[in-house]
């Protein structure tokens, strides 16, 4: 028997990593519109494909996790999608302070970072079952 701890934190990844997943899209979108209207670019670029990848690596350590919860050899694999979301999160933050700095916001970082954790939790918890 596994972390079914993993498996939830697993459902809930794959929710926000979906929801994340349509609004960097939607973003990226938009963001071919302001380049066109003539708008200094390189950071919204930069910062919009690193929430399309945060958004996609939630969505797979979503899935990876639900499908390994049970499988305490896998945790390994868990841990290391935890912790790819969880940098992600953090570089996104980074971005944010450097380049709109009066939109930086602790709280923002640390609600962002509360799922991965959990997950991480998850696995080790899944890991100690092995």
């Amino acid at each position: 028997m596994g972390s079914k701890f993993l498996k939830v934190t697993g459902i809930l990844m794959i929710i926000f990593g979906s929801i994340a997943l349509i609004i960097a899209i939607v973003a990226l979108l938009g963001l071919g519109v302001l380049e066109a209207m003539g708008a200094p670019m390189g950071l919204l670029w930069a910062s919009g494909i690193i929430a399309l990848l945060g958004a996609v690596a939630e969505f797979v350590a979503g899935i990876i996790g639900v499908v390994n919860w049970n499988k305490p050899n896998k945790a390994n694999t868990c841990i290391g999608w935890g912790i790819a979301v969880a940098a992600m999160c953090v570089i996104s933050n980074i971005f944010t302070l450097i380049g709109y700095p009066e939109n930086f916001n602790v709280f923002s970082l640390l609600t962002g970072l509360v799922i991965p954790v959990l997950y991480l939790i998850g696995a080790f918890k899944n890991k100690k079952l092995g």
